[in-house]
């Protein structure tokens, strides 16, 4: 008499199937997260350039009582568009960062900080930073409370 052959342990082809697609449902989440993440960091770099540049215009207020005429931290000086630096300041520019004065002699300024390379779709779009501190952003499709963390 034959002894009947035993099934062998493993794996069959569904079980398979289903890891698969458990691990690419997982993989899905976590890059979905990862971008969100990458990109909260880089508004918020875009953000901090823009308090900084508002900081040093402020300083030249209280000494020569006008913005205009500022050494920034791009190695520029401050005049009506003049791009003033990127954020961040090396590598590549996901942010290019801009002031305007709106008066002559420039007794206020309105900073933006305007996404390109990767994040020339971001859903904030411009950021703007004035001399009364009001933070804002425009072109976007996000509001300035969500955009600034507020």
């Amino acid at each position: 008499m034959k002894k009947p052959i035993q099934a062998l342990g493993g794996f069959t082809l569904i079980e398979l199937m289903i890891a698969v697609v458990v691990i690419g449902i997982l993989s899905a989440i976590a890059y979905a997260s990862y971008t969100s993440y990458v990109q909260r960091a880089r508004r918020s770099e875009a953000k901090a350039v823009l308090l900084q540049d508002a900081t040093i215009l402020e300083r030249n207020f209280t000494m020569a009582n006008r913005y205009d005429n500022t050494q920034l931290n791009g190695g520029g000086t401050a005049t009506s568009g003049l791009i003033i630096a990127q954020a961040p300041p090396s590598g590549t520019a996901n942010y290019t960062i801009g002031v305007a004065f709106n008066t002559t002699p420039a007794t206020d300024f309105l900073l933006k900080a305007t996404p390109t390379g990767p994040m020339a779709s971001d859903a904030c779009g411009v950021f703007t930073l004035d001399n009364a501190g009001v933070q804002g952003v425009t072109g976007g499709a996000l509001s300035a409370a969500e955009c600034w963390g507020r």
